[in-house]
């Protein structure tokens, strides 16, 4: 990185982190603290529910998702419109009429404090987890950048969002977001025109889509019920809908977004214009991945994108091995690069089903040289991470963009780690605030609950670094953080579900019956039962069956 790329990340930066202070600066009491003073227009919460769900892991992963497995993934927000629809005319209006300020607060109206508790608990959970994901994702490509340890970049990333967020809660919240996704557009959108300009000249971005076609990353839509397959349609329109339900309904990192809307009406189009938006922009990222494929059909790539794994396996005693792959690989892609300007060139249908067929086969070649450097780098060293798709990317970032623009691509991806997190520990400490300490503390001064919320703010920011600094690379950051949701979301959409719309089942039934189910779900995902996606439509059917079973047979004593 040069110097321009330095003033340009250290400078956006500082900007958010300093305006998000300033315009915070002196909330007084729970409701500016919490619920940003119950005053946001729709837009501002449109942004802020976009922001918080699209961490650094949207923009590390998902290009290397649709670069190794194509467009498939996008299957997976198919739901949630759908949830986006059912949640503005279900869960808003009852949660602005309670005036809440957080979604559990609503069960012990409806159930009693133990079922209030126990939600808020493993929100807390499954919260605080994912809360050092966001840190550790961004660790990753500054710890690439720099050569610094993931733990100084861990604590430093977590020390700049704590900074604002204890400062300002949901209302600093909300305000930077609206700079950080402002940042995150015209980054993504810039570095996909960078994308097209580097291919050939001859190769258009028409001739680019059936390159990658050819090559079957273009399939987007897949309707069989394959259970072997996480992200097919159905899995998306009905696993992705009950998780969008649980994730936009009752996680109070979004919950918190949408109750700090002036009226019921400001937040129900926040809500849609996510609904609207979602789905293009995750296709437009995925599609990134797939214009980062066709770029490395004409140019040499890495046959492992994690460089402090390669730089472990060269100084190795397989470095001559490595070498031999990776004259086999340069082989393989000058016969490749030769193919695709044939293939894209040709306007005859059977000679490009043919080559198409030839280029499949050298890019499954290419796959195995791949599989045998993750084989090698084990070799190498047992503890090192060989997976490689969150880092093809921030490859393609550092080696191929022009000075200036590497810290502005790198200022998206840490604003959206920035602002994702910022939401996480504002809710995190907000539930701790609200639904465990003020809860069982009694009445005090406004001020003390809003010095209370900081200090917990701070508490959970410093247990998201320590999670962040022991948090190894799972198959893929995007798919960790979803799976670790998908095992508690279900249970909990349950839990609501039961308490809108079967009255007739009382607090202890679902006290039980969510116990019941969670120890179920951890185990189902512990034995690979399913695709992660079922286990919220899993969860939530289970809950709600185990606590009418339990209803039914309890004698009805209770009011």
């Amino acid at each position: 990185m040069l110097a321009i790329d330095w003033i340009v990340l250290i400078g956006t930066l500082t900007f958010i982190v300093l305006y998000g202070t300033y315009k915070t600066r002196g909330n007084k009491n729970v409701t500016d603290y919490l619920k940003g003073g119950s005053d946001s227009h729709w837009w501002t919460i449109g942004l802020s529910v976009m922001a918080t769900q699209a961490s650094a892991i949207t923009f590390l992963s998902t290009p290397g998702q649709a670069y190794h497995d194509g467009m498939g993934f996008v299957q997976f927000y198919f739901g949630v419109p759908i949830a986006m629809v059912i949640i503005c005319i279900v869960f808003i209006p009852l949660y602005h009429k309670l005036k809440v300020f957080t979604a559990y607060e609503y069960l012990e109206t409806r159930f009693d404090l133990k079922t209030r508790t126990l939600t808020a608990v493993l929100f807390l959970i499954q919260r605080g987890l994912a809360a050092g994901i966001t840190i550790f994702a961004p660790s990753i490509i500054l710890s690439a950048v720099l050569g610094w340890d993931l733990v100084t970049l861990n604590i430093i990333i977590g020390i700049l969002v704590v900074i604002y967020t204890v400062s300002g809660g949901t209302k600093a919240v909300s305000i930077t977001q609206k700079q950080q996704m402002g940042v995150i557009f015209l980054g993504m959108f810039i570095s996909f025109l960078i994308i097209l300009n580097f291919l050939p000249l001859e190769i258009s971005f028409t001739k680019a889509l059936d390159i990658a076609a050819a090559s079957g990353k273009m399939e987007i839509l897949d309707f069989s019920f394959d259970f072997d397959n996480r992200y097919t349609f159905w899995s998306g329109i009905i696993g992705g809908t009950f998780l969008a339900l649980s994730y936009f309904g009752t996680d109070q990192s979004q919950v918190q977004r949408y109750l700090s809307g002036k009226s019921v009406r400001e937040s129900q189009m926040g809500l849609i214009m996510n609904g609207m938006l979602k789905v293009p922009m995750q296709f437009f990222i995925l599609l990134i991945g797939i214009m980062v494929f066709v770029f490395y059909q004409f140019n040499s790539a890495p046959l492992n994108f994690n460089p402090a794994a390669i730089d472990d396996l060269k100084k190795s005693e397989y470095a001559a091995e490595y070498q031999q792959l990776e004259a086999d690989n340069m082989d393989l892609e000058k016969s490749i690069k030769t193919k695709q300007l044939l293939f894209a060139d040709s306007e005859d249908v059977s000679l490009k089903e043919n080559l198409s067929k030839e280029l499949s086969h050298l890019n499954g070649l290419k796959k195995d040289l791949h599989t045998q450097t993750k084989e090698l780098i084990l070799k190498a060293n047992p503890n090192a991470e060989t997976n490689d798709k969150d880092y093809v990317f921030i490859h393609f970032i550092l080696t191929q963009l022009p000075r200036g623009l590497i810290g502005l691509l790198l200022a998206v991806i840490l604003s959206a780690a920035m602002s994702s997190t910022a939401s996480e520990l504002n809710a995190l400490a907000s539930t701790t605030a609200i639904d465990l300490y003020k809860r069982n503390v009694g009445r005090k001064s406004d001020i003390h609950y809003v010095k209370a919320s900081k200090w917990f703010t701070l508490l959970w920011g410093i247990i998201a670094i320590s999670v962040a600094c022991v948090a190894n690379l799972f198959d893929n950051l995007i798919q960790l953080v979803n799976i670790i949701g998908s095992i508690f979301y279900g249970n909990v959409l349950g839990v609501f579900l039961l308490a809108f719309f079967i009255k007739y089942v009382k607090s202890k039934a679902v006290f039980w019956a969510a116990i019941i189910t969670q120890i179920i779900i951890i185990y189902i995902w512990y034995i690979d039962l399913m695709p992660y996606l079922w286990l919220n439509l899993v969860g939530c059917a289970i809950v709600m069956g185990i606590a009418i079973i339990i209803q039914t047979i309890l004698p009805n004593k209770e009011k």
